[in-house]
């Protein structure tokens, strides 16, 4: 089987980034989506549909992992991240830095300013 490397995932959409980032720490799929919209704040709202598809996909990927269940949460499927996992969201988070790193001096001269308003 080849293997794939932690950088051919790149780039990642905003909802799979800030789905591997949610999992900082193992968490349940509503947690996903309370702490994706926290993260995000309020910028991208996860149904169930769009997460669960997402975490089965991902799964495959090998980017994250069931858990075990919590004790005090039974019946609840927990994800965490993978090595793999933790890898593609710190290349991603890099890219990211990288692209606004690159682009801010040009941002400004056309008239932008680095928090993304448009200049006066």
């Amino acid at each position: 089987m080849n293997k794939k490397t932690a950088d051919s995932f790149l780039p990642l959409t905003h909802t799979t980034f800030y789905t591997l980032i949610a999992l900082e720490q193992p968490l349940h799929g509503y947690g996903i989506m309370q702490k994706v919209d926290e993260i995000s704040q309020g910028e991208v709202k996860l149904g169930p549909g769009t997460l669960y598809g997402a975490l089965s996909k991902l799964e495959k990927q090998g980017i994250i992992r069931k858990t075990a269940e919590s004790d005090t949460e039974k019946g609840r499927k927990f994800y965490a991240l993978t090595d793999l996992g933790k890898q593609v969201a710190q290349l991603e988070f890099k890219r990211l830095s990288d692209l606004v790193s690159a682009s801010e001096t040009y941002i400004k001269k056309i008239g932008g300013t680095s928090d993304g308003e448009k200049g006066i």
